[in-house]
């Protein structure tokens, strides 16, 4: 079982590579930023405000990868008319996702957890599905490894839901090796016929 509140081993490591891989790799986020800035424009990051744990809503922040294209109205037209090359690009291989490391410093995610979903999804879940709040979200997760985007909603609950039941520091490193060889393969980045995967409406059951 998940223990209560965050675990101090899962806390240290993700502060400490965090905090490291920052360092490490701000060349790389000062390359992805001017690209970004020079292929789709300002702003260069993508901000939005997500659930963590136990529901409390903070702020997520990524690479911008979409245009702000509209059509005659004034909306924004579909994720998937709006995703850019580059835009993609930085998805397949997951470098949109690494301002994220910001959160992770902030103690608002972890490397591993259930992904941050979207506030109007809370009304939605049912009562096992909500259990995914008593983690912390990460960047990659055990729903991740075993599907990604291809997924079905419901088995990405379940997933998330065997995580924090079978949570270790170990699984932690498990996942996280998985993930790099899954990135590398570049598998389950989206489903046909959306950017990455469809909205969540709700629930059938009750379950």
């Amino acid at each position: 079982m998940f223990p209560a509140g965050v675990p101090f081993s899962k806390r240290t490591f993700d502060l400490i590579f965090a905090s490291g891989g920052l360092i490490l790799i701000s060349p790389i986020l000062l390359i992805i930023s001017i690209l970004v800035w020079i292929k789709i424009g300002d702003p260069i990051f993508f901000k939005q405000k997500r659930p963590g744990y136990k529901e409390k809503p903070f702020w997520i922040y990524k690479f911008r990868t979409m245009s702000e294209k509209r059509d005659k109205h004034g909306n924004l037209l579909p994720d998937k008319n709006r995703i850019t090359s580059f835009g993609k690009f930085l998805r397949t291989f997951s470098l949109d996702e690494l301002p994220e490391m910001l959160n992770i410093i902030r103690g608002e995610m972890s490397f591993v957890g259930p992904r941050p979903l979207l506030m109007e999804y809370l009304d939605r879940y049912s009562e096992t599905q909500r259990k995914r709040h008593e983690a912390l979200p990460g960047i990659t997760g055990w729903a991740q490894i075993n599907g990604r985007n291809i997924l079905t909603w419901e088995d990405k609950f379940r997933f998330d839901i065997w995580y924090i039941d079978n949570w270790s520091f170990w699984l932690d490193i498990k996942i996280l090796v998985i993930t790099f060889w899954k990135v590398i393969k570049r598998e389950g980045i989206s489903q046909p016929g959306h950017a990455t995967s469809e909205k969540f409406t709700g629930n059938n059951t009750g379950n």
